[in-house]
C-alpha cells in the first residue's frame, strides 16, 4: 500500500521595496504626491541640515567635555525627518536615541537636547510635543511602551497613532517580538520603524539575523511589513503617511525597514575603526541623504547657493545660541535625583535622599 500526502501551500508573502530618488537625486519613477509640495520640501532639507549641523557641534562638546556620551545620527537625516513629517501633532513618537531629527521637526529645541545629553533630566519635558516618549537608550525596551501607548488610543477611540522606532539590532531583542506580537493580535495603531543603518554596534546586520529582510519579521506578528530606501526622503515620508493612515482608520500595525548606513561611531565611547572597513564607509559616502534631495530640490528649481548659505547661516546661529542657554542653565540640587520616582518616597530611599542632603551640606 502506498502512502501519499496532502501538501499545499497555505500561504505566501513578499516584501516591496520603495525608492523615488535614487542616489544621485534623480527620479527613478512616477513621483508620489508629496514630491508636489514645495513647501514640506524645503522645510524637509532644512531641518535636515540643522540636524547634521547640531549633529557635528555635538560630537565637539562631548570631545571638550561640555556634554556626556553621545551617538551620532550622520547619515540618517532623511529617516527621521521622513517619517516625523507624515506625522500628525497628535501622534506619539517613541524614539530611540539617534531620531534628533525626527525630534526638532516635532518641536524639541535643540536646547532640550543638550539638557538630555549633559545629563540634566529637564531636557526630556519638551515644551513642545508633550506626549512624546522620551530619548530611549535601553534597547528595545520603549516597543512594549510604545504598544501600550497605542492601546490606550484604541481604548478611547482616538484617531491618532504611535511611532516607534528601533534600529536593526533592537529587532532582534524579545521586547521588540512582544510587542510585534501584541500589536497584530489587538490590531493596534502603531508604526514601528526599523532604522537598518548595517550595524548593531560592533555587530554588523548579517551576523544578528538571518532573515532576508527585517521587514519580514511583521509577517510572524500578522502585520504587514515593507522596505524603503532611508535615505530617500520622499520614499520614508509616502511609506509612512500610508501606513499611519491606516493606523488612525482602525486598520492595525505597520512595519517599515528603512535602508541606510551608520557613517560614525555607534557612539562617543565607540571606535568603530577596529570593526569596520575604512572602504566600506567611504562607499556609502556619496549616498548622503543631504545632498539627494538638495540636488531633487535644485532640479526643480526650489534651491540655490544663496539659499543653502543663508540656511548655514541660520543654523549656526540657533546652534549657538541654544549652546549659550545650555550652558547658563544652572543644575539642580543634588536631591532632584530621587524626587520624580515615587509619589511617596520608599523609607529606604528616603533615608538615602536624607544622608546625600546632610554630606553635601543641605541637610
Amino acid at each position: 500500500m502506498t502512502k501519499t500526502t496532502d501538501s499545499q501551500i497555505v500561504a505566501r508573502f513578499e516584501i516591496e521595496h520603495t525608492r523615488y530618488l535614487d542616489e544621485q537625486g534623480q527620479p527613478c519613477g512616477e513621483l508620489p504626491e508629496v514630491a508636489g509640495n514645495a513647501d514640506l520640501l524645503r522645510d524637509a532639507y532644512r531641518t535636515m541640515v540643522l540636524t547634521r549641523r547640531y549633529d557635528g557641534k555635538a560630537l565637539n562638546l562631548q570631545r571638550t567635555g561640555q556634554i556626556g556620551t553621545y551617538g551620532s545620527s550622520l547619515g540618517q537625516e532623511a529617516v527621521g525627518i521622513g517619517f516625523a513629517s507624515a506625522m500628525t501633532a497628535r501622534d506619539v513618537l517613541a524614539p530611540t536615541y539617534r531620531e534628533f531629527s525626527a525630534q526638532l521637526w516635532r518641536g524639541v529645541s535643540i536646547t532640550e537636547l543638550l539638557l538630555y545629553w549633559g545629563g540634566d533630566e529637564r531636557g526630556s519635558d519638551y515644551s513642545g510635543p508633550r506626549e512624546d516618549f522620551p530619548i530611549c537608550v535601553p534597547i528595545a525596551t520603549h516597543c512594549c511602551h510604545a504598544v501600550g501607548a497605542a492601546y490606550a488610543m484604541k481604548l478611547r477611540g482616538e484617531e491618532r497613532a504611535v511611532v516607534c522606532v528601533l534600529g536593526d539590532g533592537a529587532s532582534s531583542k524579545g521586547d521588540f517580538y512582544e510587542s510585534l506580537n501584541a500589536a497584530g493580535v489587538w490590531h493596534l495603531p502603531v508604526v514601528f520603524i526599523v532604522i537598518n543603518n548595517q550595524w548593531a554596534i560592533s555587530v554588523p546586520r548579517k551576523r544578528q539575523s538571518a532573515a532576508q529582510t527585517l521587514a519580514q519579521k511583521a509577517i510572524a506578528g500578522g502585520i504587514p511589513g515593507e522596505q524603503v530606501d532611508g535615505n530617500d526622503f520622499l520614499a520614508v515620508h509616502d511609506r509612512t503617511a500610508a501606513a499611519l493612515s491606516k493606523a488612525r482608520a482602525g486598520g492595525g500595525a505597520h512595519l517599515i525597514e528603512a535602508l541606510t548606513y551608520r557613517m560614525g561611531d555607534h557612539t562617543t565611547a565607540d571606535d568603530a575603526s577596529r570593526y569596520r572597513d575604512a572602504a566600506e564607509v567611504e562607499a556609502h559616502r556619496a549616498d548622503d541623504p543631504i545632498a539627494r534631495l538638495r540636488t531633487f530640490l535644485e532640479g526643480r528649481g526650489l534651491w540655490d547657493a544663496q539659499a543653502e548659505e543663508a540656511l548655514l547661516k541660520d543654523c549656526d546661529q540657533r546652534i549657538d545660541k541654544a549652546l549659550e542657554e545650555y550652558l547658563a542653565t544652572p543644575p539642580q540640587p543634588v536631591e532632584v535625583l530621587f524626587d520624580y520616582l515615587y509619589a511617596e518616597l520608599p523609607e529606604a530611599l528616603a533615608e538615602q535622599r536624607q544622608q546625600l542632603l546632610r554630606e553635601s551640606g543641605d541637610g
